[in-house]
């Protein structure tokens, strides 16, 4: 399909970029197969990977003429193994393991970390996880030298594998070394997301913030929730954050599995109440690493996540080290248009907050939003030069397909993460005859525009500074 088109899903798909699709062509593909942003993890890769990784996003999108968004995703302070004598270790119920300090260990029952404060801040009872909770340890005594553990739940463990400590109060930085000289890089690159990493509280996303600021940077900030201190701090992380990430796979080791659909539904729910973009992340195609098909179940969770509000939903492993990472972009995008017909049909009008943008554009942007509702219009236009109106148009979670029309590059690939927006550039943003001749041009060739149909245009007169406060509905003439 031609992108963008008013024939693919209105909540984004977010796809991670790794060996299974690193090259120009095959991120060309994921682009013409519905992919809006592409995400870099930094917790894997070197910086000249990164580099290449970036130059190939920005050269397919070139080719396949759609902007593609990028969100680069810091590592944060994640604790992992270090060399295991015994790689892989079996580790049987009821064994005992100690962590030791330093960097080697010297028999198969010791282990290390790349935490050098993991064993001063370990506590006799506290809970330690391997291997995203496949293997599960209590301490049961800790000394200067060792943190003395009894496996509770046995497993297998390789060498450096992912550590979690639900539960214990770390004094590690939300931001590594690497992650700020990563966050100066993304600034420097101009990049359009940054992902914060185990956020703990509001001031670790000003602290992002600000650094990005202080490099001239505008990128938007995505605090991906998957601490229990994130719950408990949740409303003011997101009041902060430019946009959120449920960012499932260590919240569900963090917290008790059983509780992360709740936890994911109330993160939901508040990104909507103020009016924050978010991505749902994690095993949502799980399957379709090897499987050409996802599991039912699958197919419910991607559904379920639309259903209660996401904006996004992203793929990790599936595109970046699966055997078929076309064909889950394109699953996600057929399982989103099936979820989004129904949703559609029984649209919900809630009240929008007005605190990102003009009360007027608010205002106004609701007003068009409902005429163009009342007359079936066939398009909603909006001119933007920051996104700003657009965000407000997303949260309507309207049935009308909307165009964001922008004439700055970084604004459209920012777009690429608001609900139902879809970014076309455009030179003429004020209500001139030349603006409306260029969007009915655009509508004949990939909108199937017809001689009759109408478009409700959301422009701004200059009268008012920064703000919105012209509608117009336009009916498409013959030629």
């Amino acid at each position: 399909m031609s992108r963008p088109s008013l024939k693919e899903s209105c909540t984004k798909i977010v796809a991670t970029v790794g060996p299974a699709c690193a090259s120009v062509e095959q991120l060309a593909a994921l682009i013409q197969a519905g992919a809006d942003v592409f995400r870099i993890n930094t917790a894997h890769g070197s910086r000249h990977e990164h580099e290449s990784t970036l130059a190939n996003i920005r050269a397919a999108s070139k080719q396949s003429g759609f902007e593609a968004g990028v969100l680069l995703d810091l590592a944060g302070p994640k604790i992992r193994l270090g060399q295991l004598v015994e790689d892989p270790l079996v580790c049987e119920l009821g064994a005992t393991l100690s962590f030791v300090r330093g960097e080697s260990a010297s028999d198969s029952h010791e282990l290390t970390s790349s935490y050098a404060r993991l064993i001063d801040e370990l506590s006799p009872g506290d809970r330690v996880m391997l291997a995203d909770g496949l293997v599960a340890l209590q301490v049961e005594k800790v000394t200067e030298s060792h943190a003395q553990c009894r496996v509770t739940a046995g497993g297998t463990v390789r060498s450096r594998q992912g550590i979690n400590l639900p539960g214990v109060k770390l004094s590690v930085s939300a931001m590594r070394r690497q992650d700020v000289d990563n966050a100066i890089w993304a600034a420097q690159n101009n990049i359009d997301f940054v992902g914060l990493s185990f956020v703990r509280s509001a001031e670790d996303v000003q602290s992002l913030k600000d650094l990005l600021a202080s490099h001239e940077s505008n990128a938007m900030v995505i605090a991906k929730i998957e601490k229990p201190e994130a719950l408990d701090q949740l409303e003011a992380i997101v009041e902060a954050a430019d946009g959120v990430m449920v960012a499932r796979g260590d919240l569900g080791v963090e917290i008790d599995v059983a509780e992360t659909p709740v936890a994911q539904k109330r993160i939901i729910r508040v990104c909507k109440e103020k009016m924050k973009p978010v991505i749902v992340a994690t095993q949502m195609l799980e399957s379709m690493h090897s499987s050409s098909r996802p599991t039912r179940a699958e197919v419910s969770d991607v559904a379920n996540a639309i259903l209660d509000g996401a904006d996004a939903c992203m793929l990790s492993g599936e595109t970046a080290i699966g055997e078929h990472p076309v064909e889950s972009v394109q699953m996600m995008n057929r399982i989103m248009l099936c979820t989004e017909r129904e949703m559609l049909a029984n649209p919900i009008s809630e009240p929008i907050p007005n605190s990102r943008v003009s009360p007027i554009t608010t205002a106004v942007t609701i007003a068009a939003t409902n005429i163009a509702e009342a007359i079936q219009a066939k398009l909603i236009v909006i001119g933007t030069h920051s996104g700003g109106t657009a965000w407000v148009k997303s949260k309507s979670r309207s049935r009308i397909p909307t165009l964001g029309a922008s004439d700055s590059h970084d604004t459209l690939r920012r777009m690429n993460l608001l609900w139902g927006i879809k970014p076309i550039l455009s030179s003429h943003l004020q209500h001139t005859p030349e603006f409306i001749d260029e969007i009915c041009g655009w509508g004949r060739e990939h909108a199937d525009l017809k001689t009759g149909d109408q478009i409700v245009f959301v422009t701004g007169s200059g009268v008012v500074q920064k703000a919105h406060n012209v509608v117009i509905v336009h009916t498409v003439e013959s030629r």
